[in-house]
């Protein structure tokens, strides 16, 4: 039950950055057991410093 909380959650969340990333883009996005325990605002910002991480790799 706590895995397809979290596992909604971050779908949500991307959703609404896939228009952010760049053209061709893949995204795989893995949760850790911690994820079960922060709220909605922390795992955006987690998400969004991996996208961040990523996306600055990418560029390189």
């Amino acid at each position: 039950m706590v895995r397809n909380r979290v596992k909604r959650r971050l779908r949500a969340l991307v959703a609404e950055r896939l228009e952010h990333l760049p053209e061709g883009a893949r995204l795989v996005v893995r949760a850790l057991p911690e994820a079960a325990l922060a709220d909605y605002a922390t795992l955006g910002a987690d998400l969004d410093g991996a996208l961040s991480a990523a996306t600055r790799r990418a560029l390189r």
